[in-house]
């Protein structure tokens, strides 16, 4: 149903119903659930995404909540493709990442995989999507995205994370 409003009238209500999660997240001080996905193409490069409804300007990685009873390889399947239009292949659950929100607490389920696709952003919920080789991110990247994509790199080389 969302997808029938005009595109930035659907980014409007994003923004606004995303800073009345968080203010409630932290009122609550809430044990929230979500998954981020750390996509590799052939050549190596992780993708990252430029989101419409928060942070802007931040590069992170595919991700969203974890439904009711879903586990975090659907989560990172359903995400990735809804954001991006990449179907996730050679899906794995490298962890979970707690993370301190000033109130709240999120629990990021973090899953690798692979796409021979090539991502093409929702034009909703994500601005932009493309793929950056690893040790070169851009500078705008979290600094949450590049301590997950070292943990990646690092189970890659055979290192404990």
């Amino acid at each position: 149903m969302l997808r029938l409003l005009p595109g930035p009238f659907h980014r409007s209500l994003l923004r606004s119903a995303h800073a009345l999660r968080l203010w409630w997240w932290r009122r609550t001080a809430r044990f929230v659930r979500g998954c981020n996905v750390i996509v590799a193409n052939p050549a190596g490069h992780v993708l990252l995404v430029r989101h419409s409804y928060h942070a802007r300007n931040k590069w992170m990685l595919p991700g969203g909540g974890l439904g009711r009873h879903e586990s975090p390889l659907d989560t990172a399947t359903r995400e990735l493709f809804e954001e991006t239009g990449c179907r996730l292949e050679r899906a794995e659950h490298l962890g979970t990442i707690l993370l301190d929100r000033s109130g709240w607490t999120n629990a990021i389920e973090l899953v690798t995989g692979t796409t021979r696709d090539t991502p093409v952003a929702d034009g909703r919920e994500i601005e932009e999507a493309r793929f950056f080789p690893p040790d070169t991110l851009p500078e705008s990247a979290t600094q949450a995205v590049r301590a997950m994509i070292a943990r990646w790199l690092d189970a890659q080389n055979g290192n404990s994370a």
